[in-house]
C-alpha cells in the first residue's frame, strides 16, 4: 500500500517547472537542501535569494507526522483552531507510552490497559480530522515513517526531535514542537530561519566492524552537540552512496545531536531499492524520473567549499568503530583509544546490561548484523556477560526478524525482546533496582545518553555505539573489549576472537503482508464529539493563554538558575511524566525538577522569595504566578538540547514564567518558547550571568518598542537595594512578535480561522 500517492505525484509534476523557476531566480548552482527547501516556499511565487542563517523563511510541507507523547498536546492545540480536517496528510504514532518491563507481549497489554484513555483519545480525534493512526505496538514513528511515509525530494515535520531519520530517503525532516505542527496541519505557513548547509563528502568504504552508527558517532564528536545548530548536514560522495537507505536513516536521525536541523542524502540506488522493497516502486520510479533535481548539481560536488557553509570530508575506509559518552552524545571516542579513555576517566568498565534496536538502529539491517555477531558466538561457545535486549524498530521488522531465525538467536543467548516501541531509550524501562542510584555501565544502540534518560539513575554511565559492538561487549562484559583485536574466553576455557559481522540490507524473502497495525481514518461529520472525561488525570481541554499586557516586565523574581547542561530532559522529564502529556497543569509539576541549582547544587530546591525557604520548582513557580508576579529563568549554553517536547515551554507559560534569560538556546526549545508566548533572551554578554543572583528581582524593559534585531534591557535588582544594568538581545522578527503580543501563536491561527488558507 502506497499512502498519499496522489500528494506525491502531484509533487512530482510540479517538481521540474519549480526548479527551473528557482534556476532563474537564483542563478547558482543549487545544494539538494536548496533544492527542496526553495520547492516548499509558501506560497510558491516567493521564491528569492534568501540568506542562510539571516532570512525567516515560510514554508508548505508535505505532510506531519505526530508519536503519541507530543501528538496529545498538538491535537489538543489543533482543535482550537476551528478546522474540520488537516491540510496536509498527517499520522499519528502509539510509540512513547509502552513501558519496557516483562517482555513484548506483557508490555503492550499493560499498556492498552494503563494508556486505554489516550489511545481511545487518539484514535478518535484522529478519524475526526482524517489522520492516519499507528497503533500501539505497530512500531516507533521514524520507522514507520521510512517504511511507509518518506520520499525522495519531500518535506515534512513531525513533533519529534529524530524526525530527520526520514533524510535516509531523501527528503527534508525536520522536528519541531507541536504548535509548528498545527500551523501546517491548519493550512499555514511553517516558518523556519533558512538553514545553513554543512557539506559532508564520504569517501571509500565500510569494512568489517565499522558500521554508518560509527559515521554520526565520529561526526558528533567533530561538531559536538552545538555544531549543526541552524545548519542542515547534507552527505555526498562514493562513500555515501556505498550506505544502505536505512544506514543513511542511521546517520540522519542521529544528526540531531549535533543539533542541525536536519541532515539528508542525495537519491541513490540504495533508496531506490528500498522503495520497492517496502511495496513503493511507483514512488520509485517517479523518483528516478527527477533524479536531477533530487540531488545537488555537478558543481557543487565539483567544488563544495564553494557552496557550502562548512565542509568537511570522512574517509569511510579508514573509520574505526566509535563509543559516545557518557552523559552527553558528543564525547566520541574510537574504540582502540577506550581503554585508556576509561582509565583516565574512571568510567566504569563493567557493562551491566546491554541494549540494541531503537528509531535509531533497528533496521533489517542492524538487527541482522548483530544476529550474526550472536550466531558466531553461539558456534564458539561463548555466553553473554551482562544482560541483553533488544527492539525492533516495528512490526514489519519484528515480524522478518522472527521469521528469519534472528530473534530465536537473540534468545538463545539470554536476550529479551521489547515491544516496537521506544522503551529504553526515553525512559520508559522499569530497570531493576535502578532508584538505588548505584554507578553503572550500560551501553546502547540509541541516540541519546544525558544523565538520567534511560532507567532515571544520574549515576548510570550510559555509553553510545553501534548495534554489533553493544553486542560484542555484551559478550565480553567489558566497556573496554575491542573485537577487532581483543579475544574472549569460551565456555571451554578456550580463547577465541569473534568474527567480523556480517548482515543484509533487504531481507531475501522480502518484506512480507504484515498486520501493520494501521487505522485508516474514518472521517467525517458523522464522527461522534471529542470527549475527555471530567477529572481525567490524563487528558485535559487547553484553555489560551492571555495576551500580553502590553507593560514592561518589573520585579519578577528568579525562579530558578540552572547551572550547565539543561536539556528538554532536565526542564520536562519523560518516563513516569510522560503519562501526562495530554494534561497540561499535570504535567507542569515536572518543570525543571532536573535542572541543577547554580546556588546549590542540588536539583529541584530552590529559594522561594515569599517565604524565604527552600522547595521545589514547580511548587514556587505556582505560587509566583499566583501572587501576580510571574517569574524568570536563566541557564546557560544550548539551553533546551535534546527533545522537540514543547511541554518545555507549555509548562512554564502556564506556571508563569515571563522570560527565560540564557547564553544560548537549542533552536527548537527557543522556538517553542516563542511560540507559546514565553520571552527567550540571550545574554548580549554571556559574563552577566555570572551578575544575577539568588534572591535577584529582574526586571525586562523596552518591550514597548520591542521589534527585531531591538536590545531589551535587564536591570537586576539585589536584596541589599542595588541594582545592576545590562542589554539583552533576541532572534524575532515581526511576525514572532505578534505571537507574542497575541499571547502565543495559536492565538494568531484562532483569530484567523474563519479565513481562507
Amino acid at each position: 500500500m502506497i499512502f498519499d500517492i496522489e500528494m506525491i505525484e502531484s509533487f512530482y509534476k510540479k517538481l521540474d517547472s519549480r526548479i527551473l523557476e528557482i534556476r532563474k531566480r537564483l542563478n547558482h548552482p543549487l545544494t539538494l537542501s536548496e533544492k527542496i527547501l526553495f520547492s516548499h516556499i509558501y506560497p510558491e511565487n516567493k521564491t528569492k535569494p534568501y540568506s542562510r542563517g539571516v532570512d525567516y523563511v515560510d514554508f508548505m510541507p508535505d505532510r506531519v507526522a505526530m508519536q503519541d507523547a507530543t501528538a496529545q498536546m498538538a491535537i489538543l492545540q489543533f482543535m482550537m483552531a476551528g478546522k474540520e480536517t488537516t491540510f496536509v496528510p498527517a499520522s499519528v504514532h502509539c510509540d512513547h507510552l509502552i513501558l519496557a518491563q516483562s517482555g513484548a507481549v506483557a508490555d503492550l497489554k499493560s499498556a492498552g490497559v494503563t494508556n486505554k484513555e489516550v489511545y481511545e483519545f487518539l484514535s478518535s480525534v484522529c478519524n475526526k480530522y482524517g489522520i492516519g493512526f499507528w497503533k500501539p505496538g505497530a512500531g516507533i514513528i521514524h520507522q514507520i515513517v521510512l517504511e511507509n511515509y518518506a520520499f525522495p525530494g519531500g518535506m515534512m515535520i513531525g513533533t519529534d526531535s529524530h524526525t530527520p531519520n526520514a533524510g535516509g530517503l531523501g527528503m527534508i525532516a525536520i522536528g519541531v514542537g507541536g504548535a509548528d505542527a498545527v500551523d501546517v496541519l491548519a493550512g499555514m505557513g511553517w516558518e523556519l530561519k533558512f538553514p545553513k548547509i554543512i557539506g559532508i563528502k564520504l569517501t571509500g568504504k565500510l569494512s568489517g566492524w565499522s558500521s554508518a552508527k560509527d559515521i554520526i558517532l565520529k561526526i558528533s564528536g567533530l561538531l559536538t552537540v552545538k555544531g549543526g545548530t541552524g545548519n542542515i548536514i547534507e552527505y555526498f560522495g562514493e562513500g555515501a552512496e556505498s550506505l544502505s537507505c536505512t544506514g543513511k536513516a542511521t546517520i540522519c536521525n542521529m544528526g540531531a545531536e549535533t543539533g542541525a536541523t536536519c541532515s539528508i542524502f542525495g537519491f541513490d540506488k540504495a533508496m531506490t531499492e528500498y522503495l520497492i522493497a517496502t511495496g513503493r516502486k511507483d514512488v520509485a520510479d517517479l523518483a528516478l524520473k527527477n533524479i536531477d533535481h533530487l540531488t545537488a548539481d555537478k558543481d557543487v560536488y565539483a567544488d563544495p567549499e564553494r557552496y557550502y557553509d562548512k565542509y568537511l570530508e570522512i574517509n569511510l575506509s579508514e573509520l574505526e568503530p566509535y563509543i559516545n559518552g557518557p552523559f552527553t552524545p558528543d564525547l566520541a571516542t574510537p574504540i582502540s583509544r577506550m581503554k585508556e579513555e576509561a582509565v583516565k576517566n574512571s568510567w566504569p568498565v563493567d557493562v551491566e546490561v546491554g541494549l540494541i534496536g531503537s528509531c535509531t538502529n533497528s533496521s533489517y539491517e542492524d538487527i541482522s548484523r548483530a544476529a550474526s555477531v550472536v550466531k558466531n558466538a553461539l558456534s564458539q561457545k561463548l555466553v553473554a556477560r551482562t544482560e541483553f535486549t533488544i527492539t525492533p524498530g516495528s512490526e514489519q521488522i519484528r515480524s522478518i526478524a522472527e521469521r528469519d531465525g534472528f530473534l530465536d538467536l537473540f534468545r538463545k543467548i539470554g536476550g529479551e525482546v521489547f515491544a516496537n516501541a521506544c522503551g529504553p531509550c526515553i525512559g520508559q524501562w522499569a530497570r531493576k533496582d535502578a532508584d538505588n542510584k548505584k554507578v553503572n555501565t550500560i551501553i546502547h544502540s540509541f541516540n541519546r545518553n544525558f544523565s538520567k534518560r534511560a532507567d532515571g539513575n544520574p549515576n548510570t554511565h550510559t555509553f553510545v555505539a553501534s548495534p554489533e559492538i553493544v553486542t560484542a561487549i555484551v559478550l565480553s562484559g567489558k566497556l573496554t573489549f575491542n573485537p577487532i583485536t581483543d579475544t574472549l574466553i569460551n565456555s571451554e576455557g578456550k580463547e577465541v576472537i569473534l568474527a567480523e559481522p556480517t548482515g543484509l540490507e533487504l531481507p531475501p524473502e522480502g518484506f512480507g503482508n504484515v498486520e501493520s497495525g494501521y487505522q485508516k481514518p474514518v472521517h467525517g461529520k458523522n464522527v461522534e464529539k471529542i470527549i475527555i472525561a471530567t477529572g481525567s488525570d490524563r487528558l485535559q481541554f487547553l484553555t489560551p493563554f492571555k495576551a500580553w499586557d502590553g507593560h514592561d516586565f518589573l520585579s519578577l523574581p528568579l525562579l530558578i538558575k540552572a547551572k550547565g547542561k539543561c536539556t528538554t530532559d532536565h526542564i520536562s522529564m519523560a518516563g513516569f511524566w510522560l503519562k501526562y502529556r495530554g494534561h497540561l497543569e499535570n504535567i507542569s509539576g515536572n518543570y525543571m525538577i532536573g535542572a541543577v541549582n547554580y546556588f546549590n547544587d542540588q536539583t529541584n530546591s530552590i529559594l522561594n522569595q515569599l517565604t524565604g525557604s527552600y522547595d521545589t520548582v514547580p511548587h514556587i513557580a505556582r505560587a509566583y504566578r499566583d501572587s501576580g508576579s510571574g517569574s524568570a529563568v536563566v541557564g546557560e549554553e544550548n539551553f533546551g538540547e535534546g527533545s522537540s517536547r514543547e511541554h518545555a515551554a507549555m509548562e512554564p507559560r502556564f506556571l508563569g514564567v515571563k522570560v527565560v534569560l540564557v547564553k544560548s538556546f537549542a533552536r527548537i526549545h527557543e522556538t517553542n518558547l516563542k511560540k507559546q508566548g514565553v520571552l527567550p533572551l540571550t545574554f548580549l554578554n554571556k559574563d552577566d550571568y555570572n551578575k544575577i543572583k539568588e534572591d535577584d528581582k529582574i526586571d525586562i524593559t523596552g518591550l514597548a518598542n520591542f521589534a527585531p534585531e531591538s536590545q531589551l534591557t535587564v536591570t537586576l535588582t539585589h536584596s541589599d537595594g542595588t541594582k545592576e544594568k545590562f542589554q539583552s538581545i533576541h532572534s524575532y522578527n515581526e511576525s514572532q512578535i505578534e505571537w507574542f503580543k497575541a499571547g502565543s501563536a495559536l492565538n494568531i491561527i484562532r483569530k484567523s480561522k474563519n479565513k481562507n488558507v
